[in-house]
């Protein structure tokens, strides 16, 4: 009968080492899934692209079996559930996966040029295009239609000339 009795406690108390354990994964895991729906970790995974080469947004990377983007999420998640501030989450994620995790490049130092060539490459372009078709058009303006001077003596030699080979 003890020994019926020592067997069912040990039962139990392993039944109840699972459920602690189930508790604490699952409480764990709760303020994450929860972070996962704010608004703040949204926007946070929309400024973030996914490492796995896919180019996507990190919230929009639909690669199946994917493994960065879900390890990203889970560290994003993290920094949401720890209020973390958004610039100190953005800067860890670019020390971590470097500048090329960011989805939009910062506007300091020398990314300026990305934000500012898109517009002034094009602009200088029409300007050189306007240019070069102007001065083509007074190029053309210029030009007489007559052809090049011919010099009197030139002239009158080759009309002897005409009229000697009408007379032969």
């Amino acid at each position: 009968m003890t020994k019926v009795l020592t067997r069912n406690r040990a039962k139990r108390s392993r039944l109840q080492r699972k459920l602690l354990l189930v508790f604490a994964v699952t409480a764990l895991l709760l303020p994450s899934a929860r972070a996962q729906e704010t608004q703040r970790a949204k926007n946070l995974g929309g400024k973030l692209l996914c490492v796995c080469g896919c180019n996507q947004i990190l919230t929009a990377c639909n690669h199946v079996g994917c493994t960065y983007s879900h390890g990203m999420l889970k560290e994003l998640d993290s920094y949401v559930a720890r209020n973390e501030p958004d610039d100190l989450t953005l800067q860890a994620f670019v020390q971590e996966y470097g500048p090329t995790v960011l989805a939009s490049p910062p506007t300091s130092g020398f990314n300026r040029a990305a934000w500012i060539m898109p517009v002034v490459v094009p602009l200088f372009s029409l300007y050189l295009l306007w240019e070069l078709v102007r001065r083509w058009r007074r190029r053309a303006a210029l030009t007489t239609a007559a052809g090049p001077q011919i010099s009197p003596d030139l002239l009158a030699r080759a009309q002897r000339e005409a009229e000697r080979h009408d007379d032969e």
